[in-house]
């Protein structure tokens, strides 16, 4: 039988998220009508589509070896101990911030503290989380799962809620405010722990990460190359925000080497006319796809 990796992706919210993620660390992902096995163009990895509250159920118990999940859904599942973290891969639906799962009140709720939720009624779709961090701070207080609209429920028919966020705009929209923050959580990418101790299996898993990861870290960066007097040389590096030291090498003239670094798409147009001011001349500035340390 031909060596398949069982790959799980993010289904709902996350889903073209992460299809552009995996684009972009060169993995074409087509997803068909009402399918849930898209396709990847690698035959050696099988992909399947499912909710990323589900994940961690389906790699711990080896129906998928791996996959693409928050980190809040593996507490939830309390399957911290029982699946292979192998990478933290920080990106989300709205941003690259991590999304904090948050206790909100009405803005008029007497609720000031968490012992005020005593005996209150709680909404939220993370139930085990929630009473995991009531009985920490030695409250009792009835949690209710809620299947979504969360937002709406205080204060008719939840005293409370607990809730996921990036920006805090819904929250705040539906005149809520945050009382405290229970977990903040990013995307990662988790392993069943026999599927991460299989060498190959391993090695495919870490050349997929090393892959993701090198996307994002391209991300919102481009590249300069340009051509440099060497008695210009010290002056224009002197201008450069460079990741690491820029790259010299040497061009047929003697007097000339050609410069080439990594810097923010978003100080280009201030740092190109200082370039050429220092003596750069020829200056390119092209995209980047990956940047692997």
């Amino acid at each position: 039988m031909d060596k398949v990796l069982k790959l799980g992706l993010p289904a709902g919210s996350l889903q073209e998220a992460t299809a552009e993620l995996f684009r972009k660390a060169g993995y074409k992902i087509t997803f068909a009508s009402r399918s849930y096995y898209p396709t990847v163009d690698d035959p050696e990895i099988h992909c399947t589509l499912i909710r990323a509250q589900e994940m961690a159920r389906y790699v711990r118990d080896g129906s998928l070896d791996c996959g693409l999940t928050g980190h809040d859904w593996v507490v939830e599942n309390g399957a911290v101990d029982a699946v292979t973290e192998l990478a933290e891969l920080i990106f989300s639906k709205v941003s690259r911030r991590p999304v904090r799962w948050v206790l909100a009140v009405p803005n008029d709720s007497p609720i000031r503290e968490p012992k005020d939720l005593q005996g209150k009624r709680i909404a939220t779709e993370v139930v085990n989380i929630t009473r995991n961090w009531l009985a920490s701070h030695g409250v009792t207080a009835q949690v209710e799962f809620s299947w979504g609209a969360t937002e709406v429920k205080p204060p008719r028919l939840a005293d409370a809620i607990v809730e996921v966020t990036e920006t805090g705009s819904s929250l705040r929209a539906n005149n809520l405010r945050i009382l405290c923050d229970i977990l903040t959580s990013t995307t990662r990418f988790i392993a069943n722990p026999a599927a991460a101790a299989d060498p190959w299996k391993r090695e495919k898993m870490d050349d997929l990460i090393l892959m993701l990861k090198g996307a994002m870290a391209a991300e919102g960066k481009v590249g300069l190359m340009m051509n440099v007097r060497k008695v210009d040389v010290d002056r224009v590096i002197g201008v450069l925000p460079a990741l690491q030291k820029p790259t010299l090498s040497a061009l047929s003239d003697p007097d000339w080497i050609d410069v080439m670094t990594i810097i923010n798409e978003d100080t280009v147009r201030h740092i190109i006319p200082r370039l050429k001011a220092a003596g750069a001349c020829g200056i390119v500035e092209f995209p980047l796809s990956k940047v692997i340390d």
